[in-house]
């Protein structure tokens, strides 16, 4: 190799560029391919590009799918130089996730949300702080209601906040996306801060908006090259303007989250616990001084910029997928709305009458089911080596649980690729529980906010649909509604407007 070196040094312009390819040939010819041993198969990487010749990047989920045909369930695929297993199917990531839930259970950290995140917080972030952080999140949002009555009042007071908004369009199109998305922020910070926003705040709106852009920029392909080449990443920081508006945007709304725990902290009242950030200042005076205590202010900011990120996104864009489909097939929205007139008339839905509304319960499901707005999960890693069905895993890979491929399995669906609430009605029309539907994920990173964002899903989506019919705009058809939708680290509808239609 050193004789080579030497050629190309001293060889002109076009000799280099020949031993150069001919050197990554001898390199791709003489490594052994993914599968060999007992690694997980997969198709044979390039040198340096890996499998990215292979892969759509602003389509990645459909991708890895059509991998999981050729190379089975669990299989190898390189991104770039990094390798990556991807499991595939509702049997092995359950099986992964819940059965070896110590051995998947950790973060892959990538690059972009290394900068930005630190390692703090829950989201991104492993080891004995994110432990202390999740159990901490999780039993103070407990506390405060998360999933039972007293979160719903607010939900219910939030739910007449939106239709107000809505009915102000008097039946013309609009786009659903900034009042849901909101609505929805609404009731995370009324858990986090303590008090809802009003919706034409400009500070509250920017919060908004910039914490969903930057969901939509961390999956683009730009931030994923990003990912997979970070020192030359930050060489070329000024060619990467996606990198550069996420990180600004997340400076952004840490700066403001710092404002907005200030002034809580400024009249903090240790006997009276308001909202979260409360809760944990309270926490962070009892743990004052003492040593490798993890509730410092990095951690409330990052945790708290956490549940406001993810108790936006992924409920407000599941619930502008659900009008969506509502417009797209009417005749589907007519038995959600005849249901509700005829099992509860007129009053307020409650969380209650999911237990009653079986055909509108199944059709909340498959909106879920069918929007799979996190096709990807988010990346784990190994925590340690494993041998998973057969293939021996080391400590340390990036592990890729495509719930693409849980939510659309052919073994699990009759009707994969199409809306069919019958997925989760039984013969004779009553709701049943489906073992695969798993869109909050499953094992030690489920998410924590699902009781959380079942409730909101269920009483936003049956308020609004017994006060407003969800239409296309004049001269729109139904056919005509897009259902491709617009690929981030979430899938969002593509834009468009509808109609709400007063049936008050």
């Amino acid at each position: 190799m050193a004789v080579m070196e030497g050629f190309l040094l001293q060889a002109p312009a076009p000799m280099t560029l020949l031993g150069a390819v001919l050197v990554l040939l001898a390199l791709y010819l003489l490594s052994p391919s993914p599968g060999s041993g007992r690694e997980p198969p997969g198709p044979r990487p390039l040198p340096l590009l890996g499998n990215l010749l292979l892969l759509d990047l602003k389509n990645l989920h459909a991708s890895l799918c059509e991998l999981s045909e050729k190379h089975g369930s669990v299989f190898t695929v390189h991104f770039g130089p990094k390798k990556v297993v991807v499991l595939a199917g509702y049997k092995t990531v359950k099986q992964a996730l819940v059965d070896y839930a110590e051995e998947f259970g950790e973060r892959d950290v990538t690059p972009i949300f290394r900068d930005v995140l630190q390692g703090h917080g829950i989201l991104f972030a492993n080891g004995d702080s994110w432990r202390e952080m999740r159990r901490f999140a999780l039993s103070t949002l407990r506390d405060f209601g998360m999933g039972k009555r007293g979160c719903e009042e607010k939900i219910i007071e939030e739910v007449h906040h939106l239709a107000e908004v809505f009915e102000q369009f008097k039946g013309e199109p609009f786009n659903t996306a900034q009042p849901v998305n909101y609505a929805v922020s609404n009731i995370i910070s009324s858990i986090v801060y303590g008090s809802r926003f009003e919706y034409a705040d400009p500070v509250f709106q920017k919060m908004v908006d910039r914490a969903n852009e930057n969901i939509r920029l961390a999956g683009s392909a730009e931030i994923q090259l990003f990912n997979l080449f970070p020192r030359l990443g930050r060489c070329l920081g000024q060619w990467l303007g996606n990198r550069a508006l996420l990180l600004k945007n997340s400076h952004s709304n840490i700066e403001e989250a710092k404002g907005l725990v200030k002034r809580l902290q400024e009249s903090l009242n240790p006997q009276q616990c308001r909202c979260f950030v409360d809760c944990f200042l309270i926490r962070q005076q009892e743990e004052a001084g003492q040593r490798g205590s993890y509730f410092h202010q990095n951690n409330l900011i990052i945790t708290v910029g956490n549940l406001f990120a993810a108790g936006t996104d992924t409920t407000g864009t599941t619930l502008r997928w659900g009008l969506l489909l509502m417009a797209k097939y009417p005749h589907i929205q007519d038995r959600v709305q005849e249901e509700m007139s005829r099992v509860i008339g007129d009053r307020q839905p409650r969380t209650e009458d999911r237990r009653s509304l079986h055909y509108t319960n199944a059709v909340i499901h498959e909106i879920q089911r069918l929007a799979n707005i996190v096709p990807l999960n988010l990346p784990h890693v190994t925590s340690r080596d494993v041998t998973f069905q057969g293939f021996l895993i080391k400590k340390g890979t990036t592990v890729i649980p495509l719930l693409t491929s849980v939510l659309q399995d052919e073994s699990e669906w009759k009707n994969p690729y199409s809306f069919n609430p019958d997925h989760f009605l039984d013969e004779e029309g009553h709701f049943i529980k489906r073992d695969a539907f798993l869109p909050f994920s499953a094992g030690r990173r489920a998410c924590l906010g699902e009781s959380l964002a079942r409730m909101e899903l269920f009483l936003f989506f049956t308020s609004l649909l017994q006060r407003f019919r969800f239409s296309v705009p004049p001269g729109v058809s139904e056919t005509e509604l897009d259902l491709t939708p617009i690929v981030g680290v979430t899938l969002n509808p593509s834009p468009h407007r509808l109609c709400a239609i007063s049936r008050v």
